[in-house]
C-alpha cells in the first residue's frame, strides 16, 4: 500500500548560510498510512507547522524528500491531493457561505450545477445546511471553521492538513468541533494531519500522536492511541484516555528537559 505521506530524512533550515539561519527540522522520518488521523505535538517553535507546510508544498525542505500518495509534494499540490485548514478560517467576507465552499470548484472550472450540488452536500456534512446564503461575518467562530472544513473537502482530497484549526475557540466549542471533525473523518475516510498544542485534543482525535523535540524539531515518539471508535464525550472520562494523556505528557516532559 502506498503511504498517504512519507518523510524521508527531511530537514529544513531557514536563511541557510546567513547570520539569522534557523535550523527548524532535522532527520524527519515518518510514514502515515491512508485513513489515519495523526496529530503533531511539541513545544512552541519545534517545527510542527513547518512540517505541515512541507507536505502542502508551501515550503521546500533543504534536505530529504516528502512524498504524498507516492509522488513529490509539488506534484500532489498540482493534482489537488490535499485540502488545508488554518487557525483562522480565511473565508472571503464578500462571498456567501455556499460561494466560499464552492470556490475551489470554481477555480477548477466546474459547472455551476455541479458546484452547487457538491457545496450543499459539504455544508450538510458539517451540519450547516440552511446557512448557504449567510455571510461569514454572520457566523460564530466555530461555524466559520466548519465552513473552512467544508471548503477544504469540496474537491474530495485524499488528505486534509489542519494547522491548529480550533486554537482560537472557547473550550466548549472546541470540544464540540473535535467531535464533529471525527464524524467528518469517519464519513470521508480522509487522511488527516493535525497540528495542536493541546494534549487532550491530540489524544481524543488521533490514531497516532507524533511527539516532536524542541528546535531543531525531531520525531522523538510515535504513540498509538488505542481508544475505541467512534469517540464520544464519554471517551474523555475513560481510564484509558487519562492513561494516554499521561503517556503523551511524560513524553513531552522528557523532550523539554
Amino acid at each position: 500500500m502506498t503511504n498517504a505521506v512519507k518523510f524521508s530524512n527531511v530537514s529544513m533550515t531557514f536563511n541557510e548560510g546567513k547570520e539569522n539561519q534557523v535550523h527548524a527540522l532535522s532527520d524527519i522520518d515518518l510514514a502515515i498510512e491512508p485513513g489515519e488521523f495523526v496529530s503533531l505535538i511539541g513545544p512552541s517553535g519545534c517545527g510542527k507547522s513547518t512540517l505541515l507546510r512541507l507536505v502542502g508544498d508551501l515550503a521546500v525542505g533543504t534536505g530529504g524528500q516528502v512524498e504524498v500518495n507516492g509522488k513529490p509534494a509539488h506534484q500532489a499540490r498540482i493534482d489537488r491531493d490535499y485540502g488545508m485548514v488554518f487557525q483562522s478560517a480565511t473565508l472571503l467576507d464578500w462571498r456567501k457561505v455556499l460561494a466560499n465552499v464552492t470556490l475551489p470548484l470554481e477555480i477548477m472550472g466546474k459547472g455551476s450545477a455541479e458546484r452547487e450540488e457538491r457545496g450543499r452536500a459539504m455544508l450538510d456534512l458539517v451540519q450547516l445546511s440552511g446557512f448557504e446564503d449567510h455571510y461569514p461575518w454572520q457566523l460564530s467562530g466555530g461555524m466559520q471553521q466548519r465552513v473552512a472544513i467544508a471548503r477544504a473537502l469540496a474537491f474530495e482530497p485524499s488528505l486534509l492538513l489542519m494547522d491548529e484549526p480550533f486554537g482560537a475557540l472557547d473550550e466548549m466549542t472546541r470540544e464540540r468541533m473535535q467531535s464533529e471533525l471525527l464524524s467528518i473523518w469517519h464519513a470521508t475516510e480522509t487522511t488527516v494531519i493535525f497540528v495542536t498544542h493541546s494534549i487532550p485534543e491530540a489524544v481524543f482525535l488521533s490514531t497516532k500522536v507524533i511527539v516532536m523535540s524542541p528546535r531543531p524539531g525531531r520525531i522523538v515518539d510515535v504513540i498509538d492511541i488505542d481508544l475505541g471508535q467512534p469517540r464520544t464525550p464519554d471517551t474523555r472520562e475513560e481510564p484509558r484516555f487519562y492513561e494516554l494523556l499521561t503517556v503523551v505528557r511524560e513524553s513531552l516532559r522528557r523532550v523539554e528537559h
